[in-house]
């Protein structure tokens, strides 16, 4: 007694097993919901954030791009002047003054930008040159690529890559970093005409200063500039890229068109922006690294995390609540449930929301009703097993067999090959479709095609003493059916009807659909019965068979009540000696694999013939 009180008091201090479900259920969907609320809100935020940066990046380099192209489209014009205002109005050898007098005026206009004007002949010979200066012995112009490619593609102008000045010495020792725009000439020396080179060096110092102003992020981010083949025009690292030290991605970037783009470089994942610099096929790209597009979302990521912790105190504080209010009429419920199912005749509880006492009524009207339906399930399901037992055992008729059998061994020790060969087929057909798989549910066209094979076998053994005539709607062939349902029909129309008459007997099989019914008669015009022989066969009570199926009209008819329902089965139109007809009605349910299952599964029909509970449901 002690005992039992200790178990009482230890029940009661542990949280019930309803409430602590609600509080998990509710505390798993509120973390789920503030979980996926915080990733998807960091995601957006981030993804803004990034996108922002990626904006603000590009409408940077759109700016030194077009600051880029203004200050090369000076160059141009620089070239543009010494060509049409110098070189083509003027003869070399005639107006050397005049001409280093504009060369000079140019030069002074523009030397913050510009490194040297210089005019070579097609020989390489240094013709004019701006600001005067004494130029270096055998500098090999005609090596140089800036003279090459001016040379090779006449109708443009070229950009070089950055390098030192190797032409010029104005008595300072120095280098000077240029960037050489090159372009093909026409020359004019003592009138004769001659292909030249026009070369216009920039202070590359100038195209320095532009980059280093946009360079000038810790984040990792960085821009640099290179030509269409790839080769480094600048870069923050370029004298580290130089050396070999470090490496980056020029060649391919310089083949990508003007966008941005995710790429991987040396394990390292980024953003790419290219952006095109006119006149040149020069790229300005920009170098975002994930690590650099990520540092900006650490401050979104803590403001979520803190929104988050707060939702999570007040959600528990409010799961607590409902969870009680929830769980305090279920476990009232309960308890009664539990103290009948100790045998004890309690009122079942009945209060809390509508939903649990609309419950507690359901339970208390169950109760009532349990014992009877349990009553009724057990006596179904034994009938149902009983019958698919019977429906086993008669797949398989012994004497049948035996008679079979005994017929071919006549017809082969007879010679009769060719018959004995027909009815072994007729045989096989008979116990294919009689096995079929084990299935209980067979198409009318495979229940039809048994009892043509067993009839067959029949007209041999019983040498064509009557005659069979299959009258059937080939609409019917592709319903549903019990399996052996007609063969005992058959059976039962050769051993009680036309057995035993001079070559009159006649057995016909019909079948048609009737307003969603399907109906197949099985008809003989032997002896009949009487009104009340009849209504005794489908009961048992009938004469006892004397050498029939073993499985009689009862079983097809039970057979048939239990899948289909009640108002179907077998009916019985017989008088003396005019002859009977029994009819199968079955419900037109077309054959298709899923309803052979759902009816063999008893989920199609039920046992008053409406549609089962699960079917309303699936179709609800």
């Amino acid at each position: 007694m002690g005992r039992d009180k200790k178990l009482s008091c230890l029940e009661r201090l542990r949280p019930s097993g309803i409430q602590s479900t609600i509080i998990a259920a509710f505390t798993v969907i509120s973390v789920s919901i503030m979980l996926i609320l915080g990733i998807v809100l960091y995601i957006r935020f981030s993804t803004i954030s990034r996108e922002a940066m990626v904006q603000s990046t590009g409408m940077l380099m759109e700016q030194t791009g077009e600051t880029l192209e203004d200050y090369l489209v000076s160059m141009r014009q620089i070239s543009d002047a010494a060509y049409y205002n110098v070189i083509k109005e003027n003869d070399l050898s005639a107006r050397d003054q005049e001409i280093q007098t504009k060369m000079n005026l140019l030069y002074e206009a523009n030397r913050d930008n510009l490194q040297s004007i210089a005019i070579y002949n097609d020989y390489g010979s240094l013709m004019a040159a701006e600001p005067v200066a004494a130029q270096k012995e055998a500098p090999g112009v005609v090596e140089q690529d800036w003279y090459k490619q001016a040379m090779e593609e006449m109708e443009n102008m070229h950009f070089s890559t950055p390098h030192i000045q190797n032409l010029f010495d104005d008595g300072t020792h120095r280098y000077y970093w240029v960037i050489s725009l090159s372009r093909a000439v026409e020359l004019t020396d003592n009138g004769v005409s001659q292909l030249g080179v026009l070369l216009v060096d920039m202070d590359y110092s100038a195209i320095s200063r532009m980059m280093n102003q946009i360079n000038t992020a810790d984040n990792g981010q960085y821009y640099y500039l290179c030509d269409s083949k790839g080769e480094i025009i600048y870069h923050p690292q370029q004298i580290q890229i130089s050396d070999g030290i470090i490496s980056e991605d020029s060649e391919a970037v310089a083949k990508y068109k003007d966008g941005v783009y995710d790429l991987t470089f040396q394990g390292e994942q980024r953003k790419v922006i290219v952006n095109t610099i006119s006149y040149t096929g020069w790229k300005l790209v920009g170098v975002l690294p994930y690590d650099a597009l990520s540092a900006g979302t650490i401050n979104i990521r803590y403001f979520i995390i803190l929104i988050i912790l707060l939702m999570a105190m007040m959600l528990a504080l409010i799961n607590r609540v409902v969870a009680l209010r929830i769980s305090s009429p279920i476990l009232k419920l309960n308890d009664s449930v539990k103290e009948y199912e100790a045998g004890e005749t309690p009122e079942i509880y009945i209060g809390g929301s509508s939903e649990i006492r609309h419950l507690g009524l359901s339970i208390q009207n169950s109760y009532e009703q349990i014992d009877t339906l349990m009553k009724k399930i057990v006596l179904e399901q034994n009938e149902r097993r009983k019958s698919e037992f019977e429906a086993l055992q008669s797949q398989i008729n012994p004497h049948f067999l035996y008679n079979a059998l005994e017929s071919i061994t006549w017809m082969v020790e007879g010679e009769r090959n060719d018959e004995a060969v027909f009815m072994i087929s007729q045989l096989a057909k008979l116990f294919r479709i009689s096995l079929s798989k084990g299935r209980t549910v067979i198409s009318i066209r495979d229940e039809l095609q048994h009892a043509q094979s067993y009839m067959n076998i029949q007209m041999i053994r019983y040498k064509n003493t009557f005659s069979v005539v299959f009258d059937i709607d080939p609409a019917v062939y592709s319903y549903c059916i019990v399996k052996l349902v007609l063969q005992p029909l058959l059976e039962n129309a050769i051993n009680y009807g036309v057995e035993g008459m001079d070559d009159s007997g006649e057995i016909r099989v019909t079948g048609r659909e009737e307003n969603g019914t399907v109906l197949l008669s099985v008809s003989d015009n032997g002896f009949g019965m009487s009104e009340e022989q009849g209504s005794l066969v489908l009961t048992g009570r009938s004469r006892s068979h004397k050498h029939g199926s073993g499985v009689g009209l009862v079983n097809v008819n039970n057979r048939i009540q239990i899948l289909f329902g009640k108002e179907y089965g077998l009916q019985i139109k017989s008088e003396p000696d005019e002859g009977t007809t029994v009819s199968i009605r079955v419900p037109a349910i077309p054959y298709t694999e899923e309803n052979r299952k759902l009816l063999e599964q008893g989920r199609i029909w039920g046992r008053e013939g409406t549609q089962d509970t699960g079917t309303q449901e699936k179709q609800g």
